[in-house]
């Protein structure tokens, strides 16, 4: 999976509650990038040079850096970094994991929840890197239906499981603030391997699980 640097410049700043804050970010992108924002708030009718604008272009630019940040991002990496051999062949499941991501299309954010499984075959991986390897994939110019199966293809790949299921649900601001601006519409994808889409009753059991409040 390709990789780029995203972290040759660092700047601290001082918070109003005394705290650091360390901002990871690659300078000449930030510079030319803000550059490009510049000009397009003139482009839009505003005035780059008044007090509120001053520092947008720049803001904007580490900001676009941030939400993309998955492309600098190895998700085999992150489930190999905590892979263990374990006797265990019963479904694991991650659900209700936050995602954020951006259409590549307009460029505005879909979010909602991923709901990821698999059953192991010999091996398993850390719970919090399920919910990295969803970070790392939707963090970047998205579509929702190809996001859930990088990240079903991505387990699948890097674990070996018995199966992987992935179900994804997510509000489209390209749908809600412009277009047909239908506030209230959610957009579910799944994609499944092996004993997930073989048996019924195991796709069933997940889908019955990710729906119910057992927490």
């Amino acid at each position: 999976m390709a990789e780029k640097s995203n972290t040759e410049g660092c700047g601290k700043s001082k918070t109003g509650n005394g705290y650091s804050k360390i901002e990871k970010y690659d300078q000449d992108s930030v510079t030319e990038l803000a550059s490009i924002y510049k000009r397009v708030l003139s482009l839009i009718g505003e005035d780059p040079s008044r007090e509120g604008l001053i520092k947008t272009p720049e803001r904007v630019a580490k900001s676009i850096q941030y939400l993309t940040m998955g492309y600098s991002m190895n998700p085999c990496e992150i489930i190999n970094s905590a892979k263990f051999r374990e006797d265990y062949k019963q479904m694991v499941i991650v659900k209700d994991i936050d995602l954020y991501s951006m259409c590549e299309h307009h460029m505005l954010p879909f979010f909602g929840k991923a709901h990821v499984a698999y059953i192991p075959n010999g091996f398993i991986t850390g719970l919090s890197k399920l919910a990295r390897v969803v970070e790392a994939f939707s963090r970047r110019l998205q579509v929702q239906e190809r996001l859930t199966m990088q990240i079903r293809d991505c387990i699948q790949d890097c674990l070996n499981p018995l199966g992987v299921a992935v179900v994804i649900e997510a509000q489209h601001m390209c749908m809600q603030i412009r277009g047909v601006q239908k506030q209230n519409s959610v957009t579910t994808t799944s994609a499944f391997t092996g004993v997930f889409l073989d048996n019924l009753n195991t796709r069933e059991e997940f889908v019955h699980l990710i729906g119910s409040k057992l927490h």
